[in-house]
């Protein structure tokens, strides 16, 4: 099995380069001149993007081919101050640079939107925010150019008191979104409320490929198996993607990281414990061609080179490239 690594958005590697620069509301109101304000937000979001174009040079250099961009590009992106405005014409070149740059180099991008962003909700104004949420992150990834290989994970959300209620809930609405919007999403299993074997259900339900997260599973779970659950979730990507992309089939995506301490078994640590990895790996490797792992670690980029370090080390493993091995 030939496992690719990545990271989420930032880069302690590279300094200078946040993708997600910011302005508060509040100082977008002290700002007389309307239109100024405006500009300068596009100006930030541009910044944003070059600076995502930045860590994929960087990126490639290290031949790190999955990542994760931040949900923060445009700052009060869908802030009810900024209702009318679509900054996606003033930015489209900039986007589409970025993505000529992910595609040429064969880099697979995703997005996470943020936890509000839940179609399980009972009330009305929140699954309008995010369904309002999961538009603009999807115009992102069109401005980019980019489609079926790139995806928008989110989590099913929360009980609200009645889980079946919600799974309900999650279900009809998530029949309910645009062809656009429901292909690209996938479904990641929760540390507190849906579990990966509910998690997976519902993938199964609707039709979205599931993105199995190993430490929400170790801290919330029925008793079962993570390799048990598996095939099932390899399945579902198998099914929303039943033909060759260029390049070959999507491989599945799992998340990885580490828990930072016995008192905050749900907090990660700053680097991923690679003999834990590894005897999951190796427990599905006969029946997983390729799998890409985006590492959830606070050291970002600097925990995926010391895991691949650490996996040299393990008997069984080839490396590939700098951010790549078999097992």
């Amino acid at each position: 099995m030939i496992v690719r690594l990545g990271y989420v958005a930032m880069s302690v590697l590279v300094k200078n380069a946040s993708p997600s620069q910011t302005m508060t509301a509040a100082n977008f109101v002290k700002i007389a001149d309307r239109e100024a304000a405006v500009r300068k937000l596009e100006r930030i979001a541009a910044d944003n993007i070059r600076n995502t174009l930045r860590l994929l040079k960087h990126n490639r250099a290290y031949d790190i081919k999955i990542y994760r961009c931040s949900s923060r590009l445009i700052p009060l992106l869908g802030h009810e101050l900024l209702k009318e405005w679509d900054p996606l014409p003033a930015l489209a070149a900039d986007f589409a640079e970025l993505g000529r740059y992910a595609k040429q180099h064969g880099m697979r991008l995703s997005f996470h939107p943020e936890h509000y962003t839940v179609l399980s909700t009972p009330r009305h104004n929140v699954l309008e925010s995010s369904l309002a949420d999961l538009e603009r992150h999807v115009a992102m990834l069109e401005a980019m150019g980019l489609k079926l290989s790139a995806n928008c994970n989110i989590h099913i959300g929360g009980t609200y008191g009645n889980k079946p209620a919600a799974r309900a809930r999650f279900i009809e609405r998530f029949a309910a979104l645009p062809e656009r919007i429901a292909r690209s999403i996938t479904l990641e299993n929760d540390d507190k409320t849906f579990n990966a074997l509910e998690t997976l259900e519902v993938c199964e339900t609707v039709g979205a490929p599931m993105v199995l997260d190993l430490h929400h599973h170790e801290v919330n779970n029925a008793g079962e198996a993570a390799e048990a659950l598996w095939p099932r979730i390899q399945a579902t990507w198998e099914n929303a993607f039943p033909f060759q992309m260029e390049g070959g089939r999507l491989p599945p995506k799992i998340h990885a990281s580490s828990p930072k301490s016995d008192a905050e078994p749900r907090s990660h640590a700053d680097y991923v414990d690679a003999a834990k990895l590894l005897r999951f790996l190796r427990a599905i490797a006969p029946m997983t061609p390729c799998l890409d792992v985006m590492l959830e670690a606070k050291q970002k980029d600097a925990a995926l080179l010391r895991l691949m370090e650490d996996v040299q080390r393990e008997p069984g493993v080839s490396l590939l490239t700098q951010a790549s091995f078999e097992i």
